[in-house]
Order: C-alpha cells, then sequence, then structure tokens
C-alpha cells in the first residue's frame, strides 16, 4: 500500500508562521547589522582617512594614518619583518581611496574559507606577499614619496631576501606606485634640494657647481627599482576620474552663481581632502597641487612616464553591457574609472615613446564594477599567469 502524503499543515497554522517570522525580520536583521558591522569595523580608519585624512595629518590627529606595511591588523616597521627566505619574489598590494589591507585577503561576503588574490598568490606561487596601508587622504605625491621611502627601506634592509619585485595597485593604489616610481627614479630630487637650500639663503641662486652636485641625484635611483619587474595597475584612473571632475565643475560652478545656498555647498563639496581632489586629473608630482593654477579646470600635469625595464599591466573593468553605446561604455567604465583614463593615454598610449625595456598590456573583464576587480576569478588567473 503507497505511502500517503503528510498532512499538511492548517491554513491557520501557515498564517501563524509567516506572522513569526515576519515578526523576527527586525531581530535577524539588527543581527545582521551587528555582524556586518563588527567585520568591517577596521574600515572606519580608512574611511575616515580617505574624507579628512589630510586635516587629521595636518593636526597630528592620532586617528590619522601613517603609511606602513601592515601585518595581523598592526603597522610594522621593514626591520620586524624577519624576511628570511633568500632571493624570494615579492608582491607589495596597495589598496585604493578608502581601503585598506585586508581587501586583498578576505571580505565579510566571501565564501567561507575563500581567501583574495594575496594568501592565494603566496601559496600558489610561492610568492611572499606584503600589504601596505596609506592615508588616501592626503596628497598622492606625498604618499609617493613615503611608498619610495618605504621600499628603499625595506630593500636596503633584506638586500639578500627581496627578489623580483611586483607591485599590484588598485585604483588610487596604482597612482601612488607610479608617483613612488617617479620620486624613485631621481626625477623629484633636484626641485626638492632647490627648494631646501632657498630656505637657509633667501638670496641663494642655482650655480653650475651646484647644479652638477645635484645631478648626482639624478643618476642614483632607489634601490628598489633595481628590483621592480612588474606593475599591475587595476582599474586606475590614470588620466583623472570623471566623478572627481564632476565634482570640481560642480563646486565651481555653485561658487560662480555665488547666493548664500551655493556657496554653502560650494564649501562643503571642497571640504573633500587633497587625496580626492589630486583624482581629477591624477597629480603625482608635488609642484603641480602646489602651482597657483592648480584649481583651474585646466591645471598643469606634470608627465610621469613608464619606468625603464617595467611591465606594466592594466587591468580595467567594462560595467555596462555590450549593448550599450560604445561611447557610454568607454566613459563610465567600470562605473568609477572610465575606460580611456584606465588606459592612461597620455602615459601609455604611444609604444614607440615607451623607455627601453618598458611594455604595456591590458586586458578588460566586462560586466564588472569598480570593487570587483577585487574578487574577480578572471583577474587573478591574470595575475597568477603574470605575476
Amino acid at each position: 500500500m503507497p505511502n500517503a502524503d503528510p498532512p499538511q499543515p492548517s491554513r491557520f497554522r501557515r498564517a501563524l508562521g509567516a506572522v513569526g517570522r515576519a515578526a523576527l525580520l527586525p531581530v535577524r536583521g539588527a543581527s545582521y547589522l551587528v555582524r556586518s558591522g563588527k567585520a568591517h569595523q577596521h574600515f572606519f580608519l580608512p574611511v575616515l582617512n580617505g574624507a579628512l585624512g589630510d586635516q587629521l595629518a595636518a593636526r597630528y590627529d592620532r586617528r590619522a594614518i601613517r603609511l606602513s606595511f601592515r601585518r595581523g591588523g598592526h603597522d610594522v616597521a621593514p626591520a620586524d619583518l624577519r624576511l628570511t627566505e633568500p632571493h624570494q619574489k615579492t608582491v607589495v598590494f596597495v589598496h585604493g581611496l578608502m581601503g585598506d589591507e585586508l581587501i586583498w585577503q578576505t571580505g565579510f561576503q566571501d565564501a567561507p574559507g575563500s581567501r583574495r588574490y594575496g594568501p592565494r598568490l603566496a601559496e600558489e606561487l610561492g610568492a611572499r606577499a606584503l600589504y601596505v596601508r596609506f592615508n588616501s587622504g592626503l596628497h598622492l605625491s606625498e604618499n609617493g614619496r613615503e611608498l619610495n621611502r618605504l621600499l628603499t627601506e625595506l630593500v636596503d634592509t633584506y638586500p639578500d631576501a627581496i627578489g623580483e619585485l611586483v607591485l599590484v595597485g588598485h585604483s588610487m593604489g596604482g597612482l601612488i606606485i607610479r608617483s613612488a616610481g617617479h620620486y624613485a627614479n631621481g626625477l623629484g630630487i633636484k626641485n626638492e634640494e632647490l627648494k631646501i637650500k632657498n630656505e637657509f639663503t633667501q638670496d641663494f641662486k642655482p650655480t653650475d657647481e651646484f647644479l652638477i652636485f645635484n645631478s648626482s641625484f639624478l643618476i642614483n635611483q632607489a634601490s628598489w627599482l633595481a628590483h621592480l619587474r612588474s606593475v599591475f595597475l587595476l582599474g586606475t584612473p590614470n588620466d583623472g576620474s570623471w566623478l572627481e571632475q564632476n565634482s570640481h565643475f560642480t563646486a565651481r560652478l555653485l561658487e560662480r552663481i555665488n547666493l548664500f545656498p551655493t556657496r554653502f555647498l560650494s564649501k562643503a563639496l571642497n571640504q573633500r581632502s587633497n587625496g580626492i581632489k589630486d583624482l581629477r586629473h591624477s597629480i603625482l608630482v608635488d609642484e603641480d597641487w602646489q602651482d597657483a593654477h592648480a584649481g583651474d579646470l585646466t591645471p598643469p600635469r606634470t608627465p610621469v612616464p613608464p619606468l625603464p625595464g617595467v611591465r606594466y599591466h592594466i587591468l580595467m573593468g567594462a560595467w555596462l553591457r555590450a549593448t550599450r553605446p560604445s561611447a557610454l561604455r568607454e566613459y563610465f567604465g567600470d562605473g568609477l574609472v572610465g575606460q580611456g583614463s584606465a588606459r592612461g593615454h597620455a602615459t601609455f598610449g604611444d609604444e614607440a615613446a615607451l623607455p627601453a625595456g618598458a611594455s604595456v598590456r591590458t586586458a578588460v573583464f566586462s560586466q564588472q564594477h569598480h570593487g570587483g576587480l577585487l574578487t574577480h576569478p578572471g583577474v587573478f588567473q591574470y595575475l597568477k599567469q603574470w605575476v
């Protein structure tokens, strides 16, 4: 005799169950928010620094982040990294605006037990993964000079442990890497030395002897450049951010209208950090943001060319579907960085102008937004192949 179907609950019981589940929704929602808040509490300082980090640093506020290697949620000096494996390929990860080192390692909504690019590359390639955290509210060039100092200290501390050096940057992090290369290559030395000399002697005028002395600094590159082989730029606005360009234009327009409400809104918009403002045209050197015309609609922008002998990999997302107009897809790119800017036509567009030994390779990941470049399986496979 076939088994009879189990009796269905009555309509009253089903209604009672639905009411009970509805009553528990606020409790479950609050529980989710608490768990999410605990998992993301490490983002509080990076977000605060991205928005107001320049002001925090100017006040010597203890909440201002200092650029440093990170391990176990703490700043770690290069001497305390205790690197022992000789000539090991070393991959240094640099996060973007309002980010921190954990974006390369794990995420709250990732599948249980899953790991992101840093730990996976370390395990599957046997590479050494190091993570940098920085104050993303400071000028790009300020962080670039600090990253140059940190990488120099790393290589000078462990000349035998550092083998091939690879730098991976997401969004603003890619710009910090490019700025660090500019200062490591000696391109910013002469202006800095002239400025310092002039502070001590107001009527000082550069002589041939001083310029010859200074030229030695231009020849002596930072030690880490000798180890650098590859740079990966993930969603990096090499030619500027359309979002920040629109913010700057809006602030200027409101200011020109010159009414109390528009002046108030313009002043509020202009409170965004120096790091965010530098994204407008990707200002990578001190002289450009120090220029009197830095706030113009077309401000000065010093070219920062690729480094000789370095392979550059430009990885970008295409957020909109392929059915959308190409001009629209090009402009919006991954939702935050346009594809034209990510390609960096002004910097990487002319292959004939690349320095000796430098090369550029580009990869586009369809229907992928800006943050998705940090978790995309195709991006990881690309890194695994070319790191």
